[in-house]
């Protein structure tokens, strides 16, 4: 299983039996020799676990940071994104299948080290760099070396993840996290189980965490999947979760589900789904709660909830307003706005750009050889 795209990993223990045991995440998967775990991309290797898919992508894109979605982090700023292969959850619906339940690792598109990332991010005027398409956690190892690299260019890091993961491995990633999106797919113990192959109490554990324990700005995320997680008992109880253990301020967006991977045979989210879930989340007291995938302008824009007026306007990934002064606030009425945001907004709008990043790793290659005048 050995290759240049290996790398060995800490968070494994040895068992009585002869297996390895990986403590990445709490499933916790136990290998025999050259056998790998769940998530297909961390094996054992000798005595140890190691990560297959060091320095590879699944494919490099600049998108709208709205589209990770983080509607307070550095609004209208383009994200240069990617993701590799392989997942620690076995989402029947999810909706970048290709990419996360993908066992050819020699397919991965793009190879670049953690420095040629951190450059081109920034010379291609990006603010920072996510972690998306697949869950962070997996590679968390290339994940922690691109974060490094990106904050020595003061590129910020995104982190896109449904956060399973163990305390130790958690604490070591997210100290390199500026900000995250943690996906919250329901609240109930028995759909976790029966349609993520997951629990949901450390997703639980991982949110109070980044909420209490860092500096990373939090946002969280439910796919609403008609007669599975949409319930108004079951969203109600998500509510007062929220408002209880994270506050009022954690933006909160509820997207629309589309029939998909395993889980065809279900009808899409109708937007009056989506609408009610956001009625139903302010009414228990979430101050930021938007709609995504479909177009709802209203429910995709920021007001303030001091006095209701207009902060930031979006229109799909489109910022059509902005309403904060330097410091954050209200032009109205001077209430603070919870995020991360700078003195002008960006401009990049919803335009989405593929890149290679071979073409900045080569250029690198170029430099490095090209000899001196």
């Amino acid at each position: 299983m050995g290759s240049t795209n290996t790398v060995a990993t800490r968070y494994w223990s040895p068992l009585e039996d002869g297996r390895v045991q990986c403590d990445l995440c709490p499933r916790h998967c136990r290998m025999a020799d050259s056998q790998r775990g769940l998530c297909f991309v961390r094996g054992r290797e000798g005595e140890g676990v190691v990560l297959t898919t060091y320095g590879r992508s699944s494919g490099y894109c600049i998108d709208p940071i709205e589209k990770k979605p983080l509607n307070h982090f550095l609004p209208g700023t383009p994200v240069l994104s990617f993701g590799t292969a392989g997942c620690n959850l076995t989402c029947r619906f999810c909706q970048n299948w290709d990419i996360s339940k993908s066992r050819e690792i020699d397919t991965l598109a793009d190879e670049a080290p953690p420095e040629v990332v951190a450059r081109a991010a920034r010379d291609l005027g990006c603010r920072s760099v996510a972690f998306t398409y697949n869950d962070p956690v997996i590679f968390l190892e290339y994940a922690v070396d691109v974060a490094k690299a990106c904050h020595a260019l003061d590129v910020k890091t995104v982190a896109v993840t449904s956060g399973y993961v163990c305390p130790q491995p958690r604490a070591d990633f997210f100290r390199h996290i500026d900000a995250v999106n943690v996906d919250l797919k329901a609240f109930s113990e028995g759909f976790y189980r029966r349609l993520c192959g997951a629990e949901l109490a450390p997703v639980l554990e991982t949110l109070r965490y980044l909420k209490h324990e860092t500096d990373v700005w939090l946002e969280i995320t439910t796919l609403l999947i008609p007669g599975e997680n949409d319930s108004e008992a079951e969203l109600r109880r998500a509510a007062d979760w929220v408002v209880e253990n994270l506050g009022v301020d954690v933006p909160w967006h509820f997207s629309a589900f589309h029939p998909d991977y395993k889980l065809l045979d279900l009808p899409p989210t109708p937007p009056e789904t989506l609408r009610r879930a956001r009625a139903i989340a302010k009414e228990r007291g979430v101050r930021y709660v938007y709609t995504g995938n479909v177009h709802d302008p209203e429910a995709d824009s920021t007001a303030c909830h001091g006095c209701g007026a207009l902060l930031i306007g979006r229109d799909w990934y489109e910022l059509t307003a902005w309403n904060l002064d330097h410091s954050g606030a209200c032009r109205a009425c001077g209430t603070h706005c919870p995020g991360v945001f700078e003195d002008r907004p960006g401009r990049f709008g919803r335009r989405r750009q593929p890149v290679r990043l071979a073409d900045f790793a080569a250029r690198d290659r170029n430099a490095e050889t090209r000899p001196e005048s």
